[in-house]
């Protein structure tokens, strides 16, 4: 397995989906990417990484501002996290997609 991504003979790969299961286990789906669950992650992807920039503006105006409390950055410090592990994970995933040469150690 390298990155998000394993090859199953005869299935295509498994694409490391954009939530976590049970007790914050990764979640896998094999196929070859253009089946109904395939959609439903890319589109749970889209909304992650929009809310992530939508935050991430909030963040800068509320940092700006000079008058938050310390109850409101810790708030924000939360979702902030929140939203770089789903980040995380949608890079992880796009990532396994990328080529690596081999003794490179990187993508292309």
């Amino acid at each position: 397995m390298r990155g998000g991504t394993a090859d199953v003979p005869g299935t295509g790969s498994a694409r490391l989906l954009p939530w976590a299961g049970e007790g914050g286990k990764p979640c896998y789906l094999i196929g070859d990417g253009t089946g109904y669950l395939s959609r439903v992650a890319d589109g749970v992807e889209s909304v992650q990484l929009g809310m992530a920039g939508e935050l991430l503006e909030h963040a800068a105006d509320m940092l700006a501002d000079r008058r938050a409390t310390a109850a409101q950055l810790h708030f924000l410090a939360s979702r902030l996290v929140e939203a770089l592990r789903d980040v995380h994970r949608v890079a992880e995933g796009r990532g396994a997609y990328l080529t690596v040469p081999e003794g490179s150690g990187r993508p292309v």
